[in-house]
């Protein structure tokens, strides 16, 4: 399908690579990887013919088609959003004689925008109404919808969420053409990719597999090389020693000048010695001032946007030390809580009390809210000087230069900043003044396989409170040690690390459980409607006829096995939203949400109703159902 021959590129005096060769054929799958500045996005570029190659030639199959999703922005114009999908064909005959319409298309188109998380309603609604990251999601559609021979994503999976990421991982499995995929997202590269290639050096290496495979290859690749390369230099070393000892000698000088000869040509073809990538993130946090073993304490809070309800009674803390990772359905307000808790928002009931010497800190999962566009990147960390830390330019500059920004990178507007660009300044921010308490949404969108490796290790000796929300389950294993279940305003903890939470949830998939709305039998946080108003002062109790009594007894009946069948409801909700197979149908994980919210607060009020016919049953000396 695609020949990449012998292709060289160089920017001024520095090479980026030289003598590329690659053969793709239609049921290859490649994940390419490389460290910053490998390459990776210019050989997307040469394949696109966006650019041209110093040497070497890119030759297509004929009839062989490809599509292309940029890492950062695509166009949005005035057409529609299922215009957009579907602008990739044809959706109407030009005339009487075009009978090649494919009257499918619509119908799948919808289908994709509903697995990547658009409502119907939002099908008529112009593309340039929506934020970037949902235009983007159009694009991916239009590219699905078209089905060219080669997909090319560049981290395609920066603008989804969870739900729409199992969808597409699941569709794409079962896509009929090639793929090669550029993303930071081990478990995505790891469904998908049964070949890996790696820029490195200038080279581009090959490995069969997915991402775990690469990693063990390049690991015995590295080593056998190792070997060779110490077998090698013993081997010169032992011959240079004869030379060195018999060269002088008029009786050896014939074979001395064998040896030397032995020498050149083991030196021509050498094994070069190993060598670690450059470029790579290196950082850790300074420790920051130690807090009190209380951090934070949210007491009764409520919190809404308009009518829509996100807590009505909220209660939580969190002690020094803990590292503790937000899980649950989309919407439930996990983002929400994680503003609450670094105060970003202000609360509209209830309190929220630091504890002593605590100094939060927030990463946004938009990295523009943490930046200021307008200013550059040296700026960015500069305006952070105060009296207390007597930030320096060079001090800057230091830390800028363990994010890869060196030399002029640093006077580069933010506004021109790739995605991962902006991520590692933003990172770089938090090194300044680190907080003790750092709460931190999705850190690891934009960045690199590296990076994340970087922020994983520094975040591991930052002995801070750490609160975060990841759908990297990579990143999740490697920090967690608590799990906080977020779901129609309930908080369940789990009291052990991400392994423990999908045992005791008895999750089937370690990605779904991320979303999962279930819940179980151990006490939760009520999301309960506002305290009922005091009792006025007790006149004397009416008595209650016999026959009112028996009412009660129905009534109290009655709400009991209302509430026994929404449970059972809300359970089999639970089970399925568990299951693998629910990610394979477009849009169903959503649809169960919903339903599963919806059910959750009808066993709030069933459950409230009940609690009040109980108690007025008990007032009446009868007994309760359960009695």
């Amino acid at each position: 399908m695609l020949t990449i021959a012998d292709i060289s590129k160089s920017y001024g005096t520095r090479e980026l690579f030289s003598d590329v060769s690659l053969f793709v054929a239609r049921t290859d799958r490649f994940g390419l990887v490389g460290a910053n500045g490998a390459g990776k996005s210019t050989l997307f570029n040469l394949i696109l013919g966006e650019e041209s190659p110093d040497t070497g030639t890119i030759t297509w199959e004929r009839g062989a088609d490809f599509g292309f999703l940029p890492q950062e922005s695509a166009p949005a114009g005035d057409e529609t959003i299922l215009h957009l999908a579907t602008s990739g064909k044809k959706l109407v005959p030009e005339n009487d004689d075009d009978y090649d319409i494919d009257w499918t298309l619509e119908p799948r188109a919808k289908k994709i925008l509903a697995g990547l998380g658009f409502r119907e309603t939002d099908h008529e609604k112009p593309a340039n109404t929506f934020s970037g990251g949902w235009v983007m999601r159009a694009h991916l559609a239009r590219l699905l919808v078209s089905e060219p021979a080669l997909l090319l994503l560049d981290e395609p999976t920066n603008h989804l969420d969870l739900e729409a990421l199992l969808w597409f991982q699941d569709y794409l499995t079962r896509y009929p053409g090639g793929l090669l995929i550029i993303s930071h997202d081990r478990a995505f590269l790891n469904a998908l990719c049964n070949g890996m290639l790696e820029l490195r050096g200038g080279t581009l290496h090959r490995y069969t597999g997915n991402y775990d495979d690469f990693l063990n290859e390049k690991d015995a690749r590295k080593a056998q090389q190792l070997a060779q390369y110490k077998n090698q230099q013993r081997e010169i070393a032992h011959l240079q020693k004869f030379v060195d000892r018999f060269g002088a000698k008029a009786s050896m000088a014939s074979r001395a000048k064998s040896k030397e000869k032995q020498i050149e040509r083991l030196q021509e073809e050498a094994v070069e010695a190993p060598v670690e990538e450059l470029k790579r993130v290196n950082f850790r946090f300074p420790q920051p001032p130690r807090s009190g073993l209380k951090v934070i304490n949210l007491s009764h809070v409520q919190q809404a946007y308009g009518d829509h309800v996100v807590y009505r009674d909220l209660n939580f803390e969190a002690e020094r030390g803990q590292r503790i990772v937000l899980v649950g359905p989309n919407g439930a307000g996990k983002s929400t809580l994680l503003k609450i808790l670094a105060g970003v928002i202000p609360i509209q009931g209830g309190e929220r009390e630091l504890g002593s010497n605590v100094v939060a800190g927030y990463f946004a999962q938009n990295r523009g809210d943490n930046l200021n566009t307008k200013a550059t990147v040296l700026e960015n960390v500069m305006e952070l000087r105060t009296e207390a830390n007597q930030l320096t330019e060079q001090r800057a500059r230091t830390i800028l230069a363990a994010f890869l920004f060196r030399k002029d990178d640093v006077f580069k507007p933010v506004g021109v900043l790739s995605g991962g660009e902006k991520s590692r300044l933003a990172l770089a921010r938090l090194l300044v003044d680190p907080p003790n308490f750092l709460l931190m949404d999705e850190p690891t969108t934009h960045l690199d396989i590296a990076s994340i490796d970087a922020l994983v290790l520094a975040l591991k000796q930052y002995e801070g409170t750490l609160v975060f929300i990841s759908h990297d389950v990579y990143f999740i294993r490697a920090l967690a040690q608590n799990v906080l279940h977020v779901h129609s305003g309930r908080l369940t903890p789990y009291a052990g690390d991400y392994d423990y939470y999908l045992d005791k949830s008895k999750a089937t998939n370690e990605r779904a459980a991320l979303t999962a709305g279930f819940t179980d039998a151990r006490p939760v946080q009520q999301a309960a409607a506002a305290a009922p108003a005091p009792a006025p002062k007790a006149e004397k109790a009416k008595k209650i006829s016999p026959n009112e009594v028996r009412k009660l007894r129905t009534e109290v009946s009655r709400l009991e096995e209302t509430v026994a069948q929404l449970e059972a409801k809300q359970a089999e909700l639970a089970a399925e939203l568990e299951s693998p197979d629910t990610y394979a149908v477009a849009g169903r994980a959503q649809h169960l949400n919903r339903e599963l919210t919806a059910i959750t607060d009808q066993i709030t009020t069933a459950t409230q109703e009940w609690e009040a016919a109980a108690l007025r049953l008990e007032q009446a000396g009868g007994e309760t159902a359960n009695g």
